[in-house]
């Protein structure tokens, strides 16, 4: 599988907290996004890894074709 769904064309606005470990969905098929839940098990996707710098927003890329995984770079937008 190649080819992923894209779950919504604008990010995910999440409050993190310093520190903690998030797995970012990058197949698109997760019934949790923005997070992995193990749906990408037999594709050619894996989840990436984000551990939070600082607590506060941060907006993860909810197209999945961001250049800068797993956050927002904009890429939605020409979509």
């Amino acid at each position: 599988m190649s080819e992923r769904p894209i779950p919504q064309k604008a990010p995910f606005r999440v409050e993190v907290e310093a520190g903690k470990t998030y797995w970012w969905c990058a197949c698109g098929r997760s019934a949790n996004q923005p997070f992995c839940d193990g749906s990408h098990k037999g594709t050619s996707f894996s989840p990436v890894k984000h551990v939070a710098a600082a607590s506060g927003p941060l907006f993860f890329c909810g197209c999945k074709h961001t250049a800068r995984p797993p956050l927002c770079d904009g890429t939605h937008k020409s979509l």
